[in-house]
């Protein structure tokens, strides 16, 4: 089963509120100097700006040293192949760049802008990429059409003396040849021995047949198909010189004559240009990669209906063995820069195959395996390609690369520690989306989790359970009138009935009794006569949706977008009790690289000293299920006593209960914010007890956690999720008045997670093993081991 991350669920409408608000685009820059005083200005710009001016007039390499040269990629692209759908002009071309852009930042930490030229004159285009191409450490080319992104790339190339990359012609060459690499190997074929034929003569197609031809597959045995027949010497209906070179002498005219005992099927074409008949007719063990999209020449459905020997690989991530570019060039370019490499040459694009293929035979850790629903990956015919999602590419990739680069000649400096590189590259990965990953991908391989949305009759609760079915995430349960469900459905243009979700009127349910006997059994000594217990299940959904999670009849709960938080919270504690000591609202901010998560944030208002002590243990307790090694600083306006006061005390108080409690974890106190994130700050401290920066903090008051964490959230550069509700006998999270899709989904999705999924992640970055196997190891080389 798949990463769902091409899952459509959304519509036209929120695509493009998502593209316009709150601020149109997906990129934006930000200073990573300090711009606070006047001489910070006088550094940054006049006089101070003038000092590297010259340094770089007289070394141009200089640049690399005094501007951000050298982690800056410009993904350039003149609209003429736009994801498939044509020429739809340069302009059009922007939200794909842009989003080009943000997946560089994502994935490998490189930062981009987009550049759309207006011109599909191949001179004229190249022109203007020369003359701007000294301000960048490397230059994406992006959905140019062929055959002038041959001419255009070629060309910069030897006009530039930074890397130019052509992603749609050498990202799909690079992955599809690691595919093939494994898939050889698992088959026991050689390259030299291959008889291949591609299907599709575009950018992409031609540049995979050259590099796998690099590798010994021989021009004799690689029969290429185009719109007019098999390209044969002599042939001149629709050729050109790049088609030209891979032309062969054969008496084979058609697809299904050159399929005829080949081994291995390149599908770049189009959807259906492969039929189980041509596939019936191929060697044992074929191998087909079917990367067409967004439907493949041949579905594997339909390939192992006919042969169950078959190796199958497709550029959707529904199906195993995905073929995506983003397993190649953000971690491609992120070792070019690093050793600031002059060009990507043949080697490195070689590296980086043989990379990914050694990866894919790796041991799989459970934060990957889960991506595909709890089934364990292990390298073999549904698994000859590394996830996207993997978290281990970003220190694995780059290394091979760059070290490729320094032994080619290319790189402008070198590292000397791949070790200490390794380390450096792990500390990049962005934090907010690798926690989200992990805990989606540890809710879809759990058994299937029931969510009840309390509020099931709102618009936007609606499409959050309709995206959260899509997704896999469990199944949804919509508290309310299914008549005004699905109207509220229908005008949201969501297809309800074909989504299966379940819809419980609270008014009508066969369970009221049930849950009015046991809920007043429960009330009966607090002041509640059963009429009042039968109006909450009857009229309130909360109580209701609380009851179903009491019963069993559910795992997990939702709710909050339509009632103030606190008043949620009260209906819900009438029917679930507190598990253990404490329940607690816990944030999680991330921000510039880091994960910081934030205690108590929305049930304690003046906690003592006892139930801070409570607070931090059950804040620690959860940090660990989410996979990281919690390092707890209670916070105050004091350092260590200084100045003194009641609430220092207080904090001084919980730390001397933790010690009699004799705690599983790092925890300090009382100090400022600064002094706990800031390790350098520690010199006048030498007693203190975290190894580290702390990661969880414990604020001595609700207001004081509440306000911090909403300032950082109004302030932007920050994203804050929760507060998470914990403690709770049942897994329930309250969102915020007038919450929106997302957080209602990611609400959803950290209540299922909370309810009894359990999953062994990697450590945190400084308890882990950065470094790759003793087989990679080995390989570590310019070219690595052959097929």
């Amino acid at each position: 089963m798949p990463d769902q991350t091409d899952k459509q669920t959304f519509s036209d409408q929120e695509a493009l509120d998502f593209h316009r608000l709150p601020n149109p685009g997906k990129i934006s820059m930000a200073p990573i100097k300090p711009m606070a005083t006047q001489r910070d200005l006088s550094l940054a710009y006049s006089p101070g700006v003038a000092v590297p001016v010259r340094a770089i007039a007289d070394d141009p390499d200089a640049a690399y040293d005094y501007t951000s040269k050298g982690n800056l990629v410009a993904v350039i692209s003149n609209g003429t192949a736009i994801l498939g759908m044509g020429n739809l002009g340069h302009l059009a071309s922007k939200p794909v760049m842009e989003g080009k852009s943000v997946l560089f930042k994502r994935f490998a930490d490189v930062d981009s802008f987009d550049i759309e030229v207006k011109t599909t004159d191949p001179d004229e285009f190249i022109t203007v990429v020369k003359n701007i191409g000294d301000s960048w450490g490397g230059i994406n080319l992006e959905d140019i059409k062929s055959p002038e992104c041959f001419v255009i790339e070629s060309q910069l190339q030897d006009l530039l003396d930074i890397p130019v990359f052509h992603d749609d012609q050498h990202g799909t060459a690079i992955i599809s040849t690691a595919g093939l690499i494994n898939a050889c190997h698992l088959t026991g074929r050689k390259f030299e021995d291959v008889k291949l034929v591609l299907v599709g003569a575009g950018a992409a197609g031609l540049s995979s047949l050259s590099l796998m031809k690099s590798l010994g597959v021989k021009p004799e045995n690689a029969t290429v198909v185009d719109l007019h027949g098999v390209i044969y010497r002599g042939r001149t209906e629709g050729m050109d010189q790049w088609k030209s070179v891979h032309a062969i002498d054969t008496d084979k005219r058609t697809l299904a004559e050159a399929m005829v005992g080949a081994d291995v099927v390149l599908g770049l074409s189009a959807k259906g240009a492969i039929t189980p008949e041509m596939v019936a007719t191929m060697a044992p063990r074929p191998i087909i990669f079917a990367m067409a999209n967004p439907d493949p020449e041949i579905t594997p459905e339909q390939v192992h209906a006919v042969r169950k020997d078959a190796i199958v690989a497709t550029g959707r991530s529904d199906y195993v063995n995905q073929v995506n570019n983003v397993l190649a060039f953000p971690y491609l370019f992120r070792g070019a820069l690093d050793v600031r490499a002059r060009q990507i040459n043949h080697e490195m694009k070689i590296a980086c195959a043989h990379a990914l293929a050694q990866l894919a035979r790796e041991d799989v850790p459970d934060e990957v395996a889960v991506a595909y629903r709890g089934r364990k990956l292990k390298f073999g015919p549904e698994y000859i390609i590394p996830t996207p999602f993997d978290p281990r590419l970003i220190w694995y990739i780059p290394p091979f690369v760059a070290q490729a680069a320094m032994d080619s000649g290319v790189s402008r400096v070198r590292i000397e520690d791949m070790d200490e590189y390794r380390g450096h590259l792990r500390e990049r990965v962005d934090p907010s989306a690798a926690l989200m990953q992990k805990i989606s991908s540890a809710v879809r391989a759990a058994p299937n989790k029931r969510v009840v949305f309390a509020e099931g009759e709102e618009s936007t609760v609606i499409r959050a359970a309709w995206a959260f079915k899509q997704a896999e995430l469990g199944t949804p349960i919509l508290i309310g009138r299914e008549d005004l469900i699905r109207k509220n459905a229908a005008e949201a243009g969501l297809d309800f009935d074909a989504m299966d979700m379940e819809i419980v009127n609270a008014r009508v349910s066969d369970r009221n009794v049930e849950y009015t006997d046991w809920l007043y059994a429960k009330l009966q000594r607090r002041g509640y006569l059963r009429r009042d217990v039968q109006r909450m299940i009857n009229q309130d959904r909360n109580y209701f949706a609380a009851a179903m999670l009491a019963r069993g009849q559910a795992d997990a709960m939702v709710t909050g977008t339509t009632r103030n938080f606190n008043m949620v919270l009260k209906e819900v504690r009438r029917v679930l009790d507190v598990e253990g000591d404490s329940l607690i609202g816990l944030s999680i901010v991330l921000a510039k690289g880091r994960t910081i998560f934030v205690a108590d944030t929305s049930i304690h208002e003046l906690p003592s000293a006892e139930e801070l002590a409570d607070i931090a243990i059950q804040a620690a307790a959860t940090v660990k299920k989410l996979g990281r090694t919690p390092r707890v600083a209670f916070l105050s306006y004091s350092t260590f006593g200084n100045p003194p006061g009641d609430r220092g005390d207080k904090v001084r108080e919980a730390i001397r209960i933790l010690d009699q409690k004799g705690v599983d974890f790092e925890y300090e106190g009382e100090m400022p914010p600064e002094l706990a994130l800031d390790p350098a700050l520690r010199t006048n401290y030498p007693f203190m007890r975290l190894s580290r920066e702390a990661n969880v903090l414990v604020m001595p008051a609700l207001h004081s956690a509440a306000i911090s964490t909403q300032l950082v959230q109004a302030l932007g550069g920050a994203t804050v999720i929760g507060p998470l509700l914990v403690g709770l006998e049942k897994s329930v999270q309250i969102v915020s008045l007038g919450a929106q899709v997302s957080e209602i989904i990611t609400a959803a999705t950290f209540a299922a997670y909370e309810e009894g999924v359990s999953v062994e992640f990697e450590p945190d970055d400084e308890d882990a093993n950065p470094h790759p196997s003793a087989a990679a190891e080995r390989s570590m080389t310019a070219v690595p081991p052959t097929v």
